[in-house]
């Protein structure tokens, strides 16, 4: 199945998990999915040599890891392209500081993305007798979110060997909590740790950016409690 079906980026594969399959809502605060976009932007970008993180230096938090351009050049996405953008313009930035900056209209941004390529489609919800009206948008075909949750089914399951794509996602999933809607029989916790425990075997700079994911949703929710 997944060899007729071309592998999307990393951003619309976690926005296809993050939704409801038959409603279109989302399983977490939109905000919330808008960094892990922000961060599956920056992984695509890094497993393709445009994007690296300075050395490591153990003494600084991973969310405070410096970004920085390797290859200037356009990708041929806009997404992806506009995130070249704006990495050439905050040279230097800390991982944190660029995806809170990058997240802006990045959740409505991807779902456009998908609808102008066929993979979502718009329609309206109505409610109390039609008084009201919701715009909900829809995979076009359920391969779109089966396939990227098989493989990590697979993956969880120890029947598939992880790319380096598949374990980003994994690492992305974990941290976002949707490994709830792998819809595997074994508990949320020992799957979300087998995700994690994948993705921690990947590059570091993945690791990186996934903490830094990490670190802005858990600012998003400190924030909500303030």
């Amino acid at each position: 199945m997944g060899s007729r079906v071309p592998l999307l980026p990393l951003r619309d594969e976690l926005f296809l998990i993050g939704h409801d399959d038959d409603t279109g809502r989302p399983h977490l605060h939109p905000q919330a999915l808008a960094f892990g976009l922000a961060g599956a932007v920056l992984i695509d970008l890094h497993l393709a040599g445009r994007v690296a993180l300075d050395p490591a230096d153990s003494a600084v938090p991973a969310p405070e890891q410096r970004l920085r351009l390797h290859v200037d050049r356009p990708v041929g996405d806009l997404i992806a392209d506009a995130a070249l953008t704006s990495l050439r313009h905050a040279a230097g930035a800390p991982l944190r500081v660029w995806l809170r900056g990058f997240t802006t209209d990045l959740y409505e941004r991807t779902r456009a993305g998908l609808v102008s390529a066929g993979i979502l489609r718009h329609a309206t919800r109505r409610r109390l007798h039609g008084l009201l009206t919701t715009d909900i948008y829809l995979p076009t075909h359920t391969r779109w979110p089966v396939v990227p949750r098989a493989r990590l089914r697979a993956l969880a399951t120890g029947h598939e060997p992880p790319t380096d794509h598949t374990a980003a996602l994994a690492g992305l999933v974990a941290t976002l909590g949707l490994a709830v809607y792998l819809y595997l029989d074994t508990d949320t916790a020992t799957v979300t740790a087998r995700l994690k425990t994948v993705a921690d075997r990947h590059h570091q700079p993945v690791r990186h950016i996934t903490a830094a994911v990490d670190a802005a949703v858990g600012d998003l929710a400190t924030a909500a409690y303030r």
